[in-house]
């Protein structure tokens, strides 16, 4: 982490002033290359940071450029990690975001109220999901509710390295209603 956000701060620095400018105020991400692929920096955000091997901040130059596009104009950060493949939960041959299938699956209305759930998991070699901690659960219903899904959903797909499955680490986040937040904690003050 500390080597990824010096490599920003060398990003920032090797940038002029006018291309600074224009990131701060379009907000546009520098370009991820992980294991030699563009990632979003959504995905990116996904990556657990025990699975980067190392990282690195290309310089803004017009080889840089030239191999990667006018898509390296806001920099370049490229990511390895431990494995060649990441890995990915399939459904019906089409890939899915794990914390959308599980949620989809769980009964849960209205008037249960606003819950969430945040745990950790493992995807083991052979795919199987093993929980590893919870992280938050503001509703016990709804933990037990999507521990039974996690059971029923398919396998994974494992990560992969050197042709062989990998056990790697996941976060799953479940906030049910679908669309509605956790409202605020209500802080007393006291005078």
């Amino acid at each position: 982490m500390i080597k990824l956000r010096i490599a920003i701060f060398t990003l920032l620095a090797l940038m002029s002033i006018e291309n600074l400018s224009a990131q701060i105020f379009t907000h546009t991400p520098p370009l991820y290359i992980v294991n030699g692929e563009r990632m979003s920096e959504e995905d990116v955000k996904e990556i657990d940071p025990s699975d980067i091997v190392s990282n690195e901040l290309l310089a803004v130059d017009e080889a840089v450029i030239e191999k990667y596009g006018h898509d390296a104009a806001n920099g370049v950060v490229v990511i390895t990690l431990r494995y060649d493949t990441p890995a990915r939960f399939e459904v019906d041959g089409e890939e899915a975001k794990y914390s959308s299938y599980i949620a989809e699956r769980v009964k849960w209305n209205e008037i249960d109220g606003v819950a969430r759930v945040i745990m950790s998991f493992t995807v083991s070699g052979d795919g199987t999901v093993t929980e590893k901690e919870v992280l938050e659960a503001t509703d016990r219903r709804l933990l037990s509710r999507i521990r039974k899904e996690m059971k029923l959903a398919p396998k994974w797909i494992s990560a992969k390295k050197d042709g062989k499955g990998i056990t790697t680490d996941h976060i799953l986040r479940i906030t049910l209603p679908i669309g509605r937040t956790m409202p605020r904690e209500r802080a007393i003050l006291i005078r």
